[in-house]
């Protein structure tokens, strides 16, 4: 069995999610695009030959003069943004470094274009071209979001652009209009026609709340998000965010809607948001449901309060979110209080099972309790016991007990960073998970495959049956970043490793311990990850507690745990393990 890193909480499958009318976004709900073929130039002042007493003097253009006249120069004024993050996906998982391409437009000769909340929220970079042209990049930073209404305003580097003009003419069903943008993630401009077939159509959905938006049988694609909707003559009556494929059907923020919020959005103000790329989500039983956090805005209340991407808001100012599945509710409540108003929140971690309880502009997210996240009612995995403590809050309370009693591949998962497979043999037997090395430099991992942990203790009793030159050893937090373990040598030496991606080991400490019983015996291995601390505790006595911060490697966050067995230059190596737990530090 392969190591598949990245791969979404299983916890997730229960969840019903309404994706097939979403955009392709720069976060959160993304699909990755292709990057451009050829890396974009760097941004070139035009070269411009020195003027003569003969060669007339050009007037300097004015604001009148960018602003685009007719359906030809829409282009001019249309943008692609390209968002880059990372993101945790209610179906996909953890996608690091992702980069989703959606589409925009210029309102303002300064830089100051509109897009998708969708599209920006949570992004680490954002990147743009202006009408197609891929010569050219620019970055821009946003001013203001608005979660709920599905709209922002960014402020592109530069100045003295084209842009588009809001349309004062009403919006009616039968009249002619036109999607202009960069769908499924192209750099080359498109613009399709339509009719409008609804004015005032029903604007809720499973991650926006829009009051009123117009319907549209104009061909769109993931990637028009954030683009204009125009007139014939080429102004502005929506903004883009929605299409339905399965029935020709595409969707626009109507201007009337839209055009007070960019104006408040311009001014740096933010509405209607606590600062995540959010997604309403619900059980198929309907027993649970929320909004699913895909990214975090940096500085927000959420990011204050300690919301993180992964986590399900379960519940706002004692209200239960997402009962329909859309974000009308959670929207509702937004829009009934001012920005800085004291919330209470109520939040699932679906990587540890833990339920925290706070408030956003106000105290901090702490952990009241926990429930079973595996998706299996029982308590039961396949193969091994899996008992699970659904209110494992208070310290040394149990998450997972793995007896090695049954088939654990449908639980765990294997990989080598050095050595090969025909090295190694793994059997469960009498109890005991069984591992055996008959070649040097062999270097095996064993990951518990579901649950991702932020701050787990582990426990394992390892019995040595072959030489004294073994390591055994315990990982958490492991995610494409790499991981951090901490290795015991059968002598009593230890180390302490960070380890990333491309299998590098940088050492971050060595000592020895005389608590380590040599020969064919019974050890009890103890790591504490906690905070930015590593603990190493042998047969119920700590003997290491060692900071993380300030070293040549990253301070993880969260990741999976595991177990890990290695040779070095003598064999046969054979460690029997008894017992796994996961428990509260």
């Amino acid at each position: 069995m392969k190591r598949h890193i990245l791969k979404p909480v299983v916890w997730l499958v229960v969840f019903v999610l309404a994706v097939g009318m979403a955009c392709q976004i720069g976060g959160g709900a993304a699909e990755p695009t292709v990057a451009p073929t050829t890396e974009p130039a760097a941004v070139k002042e035009p070269t411009q030959a020195a003027p003569t007493e003969e060669a007339p003097t050009e007037p300097a253009p004015t604001e009148e003069t960018k602003a685009v006249k007719d359906l030809k120069g829409v282009k001019d004024a249309v943008i692609q943004v390209e968002a880059q993050g990372t993101f945790i996906d209610p179906e996909y998982g953890y996608v690091p470094n992702a980069a989703g391409r959606g589409s925009g437009f210029i309102i303002d000769p300064s830089g100051i274009a509109v897009t998708n909340n969708h599209v920006v929220t949570g992004a680490g970079l954002l990147k743009v071209w202006v009408g197609g042209n891929q010569d050219e990049t620019y970055n821009a930073k946003v001013l203001g979001v608005s979660e709920c209404s599905d709209l922002a305003v960014i402020d592109i580097d530069g100045d003295d652009f084209a842009y588009l003009q809001w349309s004062d003419i009403p919006i009616e069903v039968g009249q002619e209009m036109y999607v202009a943008g960069f769908p499924l993630g192209d750099p080359e401009y498109s613009l399709t026609k339509g009719i409008v077939s609804k004015s005032k159509a029903d604007g809720e959905s499973n991650w926006a709340s829009v009051d009123a938006v117009i319907s549209y049988d104009a061909t769109t694609n993931p990637g028009n998000s954030g683009g204009p909707v125009v007139d014939p003559d080429g102004k502005v009556i929506a903004v883009h965010y929605a299409g339905n494929a399965d029935t020709d059907q595409a969707f626009g923020i109507s201007r009337e809607v839209a055009e007070p919020v960019i104006e408040e959005l311009s001014t740096g103000k933010n509405l209607d948001t606590v600062g995540v790329n959010g997604t309403a989500v619900q059980s198929e039983d309907g027993t649970v449901s929320g909004i699913w956090v895909s990214s975090v805005q940096s500085g927000s209340p959420a990011d204050k309060s300690g919301i993180v991407a992964g986590d399900l808001i379960l519940t706002l100012e004692n209200l239960d979110l997402a009962t329909d599945s859309t974000m009308a509710d959670y929207c509702d409540i937004l829009r009934s209080h001012d920005a800085g108003d004291t919330l209470s929140v109520i939040v699932l971690r679906p990587g540890t099972g833990e339920i925290l309880e706070g408030q956003l502009n106000g105290r901090e997210l702490a952990v009241t309790g926990s429930i079973d996240t595996s998706g299996q009612s029982s308590g039961q995995t396949s193969g091994g016991t899996a008992q699970v403590n659904e209110n494992a809050s208070a310290s040394g309370d149990i998450y997972y007990t793995e007896a090695f009693d049954g088939d654990i591949s449908q639980t765990w998962e294997y990989f080598l960073t050095s050595g090969d497979d025909s090295a190694l043999s793994q059997t469960v037997q009498d109890g005991k998970f069984v591992i055996e090395i008959d070649q040097e430099q062999t270097y095996t991992y064993f990951l518990f495959k579901d649950w991702l942990f932020t701050d787990p203790r582990l426990d394992v009793r390892a019995i040595n049956k072959g030489v004294n030159t073994n390591f055994v050893g315990l990982v958490c937090r492991s995610s494409d970043q790499g991981w951090y373990e901490v290795d015991i040598l059968s002598s009593g030496v230890y180390y302490f490793y960070y380890v990333d991606q491309n299998y590098k080991y940088t050492q971050i400490w060595n000592g020895g311990s005389q608590l380590v019983k040599t020969g064919s015996a019974t050890n009890d291995y103890t790591l504490i990850c906690s905070g930015d601390t590593l603990t190493l505790g042998i047969n119920g006595t700590e003997v290491k507690s060692l900071k993380l911060s300030g070293g040549s490697y990253p301070v993880l966050t969260d990741g999976q745990v595991g177990l890990t067995v290695s040779s070095t230059d003598s064999t046969p190596v054979i460690v029997e393990f008894e017992e796994f737990v996961i428990s509260v530090p």
